[in-house]
């Protein structure tokens, strides 16, 4: 029977959580680096037991890990991420000319053929590439140094890259989302890059249908037709049929324009202290709320843009983390929740690996 590995980046340290194909008993190992903000850690798709994280505190600064043995122990790596050339500058909170500067590492996505090849979407946005190991680290400048790059700014969270997907039809082509620039792809394996965001509309900015600009909060490809992207913005949810050409919106009956909706811009917590998942079958437009072992009152949580995923067992588990430490499990798709834990530090991530 298949095997299920959830792994939990939160505030103070990262969580590996364990359990068969039932995905009704956990074992729980953690906390890995207590007292450390696990800003994202990922399984290679070409060796499960080789994970990599990404860790930092304000006082500490930044540190990458890397396991071989699915967790049980880790090693530091490189953690040498020096921008290519002239950096220029981008705009600031303010509109101002900003230098770039390095913060941290959002992302971390292992290549889908190789457990030696690692990529990383840092803050201020940028995409690195390490081919052994994340012994070292280089920069794709290509996407840094496109023409719009100066006019990029950051969202609340800052100026990260929080998503990189990878075609598995296609290898020369990559999907990044940048906040608040929004979502770009490559067709020659990071040397050139053109802005995707046809269609995105945002009232927040001064031209709404602007070529880049938009807070692109998420986006999630299609498992069996890599074509078909879905996005997470701010206050819009929406679907792309064409690899990111064009971008229609399917936010439709949801109540607030998110799959886990909160109340609004300033109170990130559900509506009415009811927290509920939504779920389409139709592709978008059309969507259920999912409550079945959820909490339907006084619940002031939120889900943070990387903290849910899904595994590929039939029929699917879904799995999401919450600001107040709760990990939910959903084994059918969605019709039922437990929680596996509930008392972890705030969730920033939740991956998911399936075993053999």
């Amino acid at each position: 029977m298949s095997r299920v590995r959830v792994l939990v980046g939160t505030r103070k340290g990262a969580f590996v959580l364990e359990s068969d194909g039932k995905r009704e008993r956990w074992d729980i190992s953690g906390p890995h680096f207590g007292g450390w903000e696990i800003y994202h850690l990922k399984g290679s798709p070409a060796d499960p037991n080789r994970l990599y994280m990404s860790q930092g505190t304000s006082w500490f600064g930044q540190l990458i890990q890397r396991s071989n043995d699915g967790g049980r122990t880790w090693e530091p790596v490189g953690n040498r991420f020096v921008y290519d050339g002239v950096t220029g500058t981008h705009l600031w909170y303010d509109g101002t000319p900003h230098p770039w500067e390095f913060a941290r590492v959002w992302h971390l996505e292992p290549s889908l053929t190789d457990p030696d090849t690692v990529y990383a979407g840092v803050e201020d946005a940028a995409l690195f590439r390490s081919a052994d190991g994340g012994l070292t680290w280089q920069e794709l400048p290509g996407l840094r140094r496109h023409e719009s790059a100066s006019s990029w700014q950051p969202g609340a969270g800052g100026m990260c890259l929080h998503t990189i997907l990878f075609d598995p039809s296609d290898s020369e082509r990559t999907f990044v989302a940048i906040s608040s620039a929004g979502t770009f792809r490559t067709d020659d394996a990071g040397t050139t890059w053109r802005p995707i965001n046809r269609g995105l509309r945002s009232e927040q900015i001064p031209n709404p249908t602007a070529e880049v600009g938009h807070c692109v909060h998420r986006i999630a490809m299609h498992r069996s037709r890599p074509g078909v992207l879905f996005m997470q913005k701010h206050w819009d949810v929406m679907r792309s049929d064409d690899a990111g050409v064009s971008w229609q919106e399917v936010s439709g009956n949801l109540p607030s324009d998110y799959v886990v909706p909160i109340k609004s811009d300033s109170e990130h917590y559900p509506p009415e202290g009811k927290l509920r998942v939504y779920r389409s079958r139709t592709g978008g437009h059309e969507w259920e709320a999912l409550t079945n072992g959820l909490p339907q009152r006084d619940c002031y949580v939120n889900v943070l843009r990387d903290a849910m995923a899904v595994d590929s067992l039939d029929s699917c588990g879904v799995y999401f983390g919450t600001t107040g430490g709760q990990v939910y499990a959903s084994a059918d798709a969605g019709d039922s929740w437990a929680p596996i834990v509930r008392d972890l530090p705030v969730v920033l991530s939740v991956e998911v690996q399936t075993l053999p």
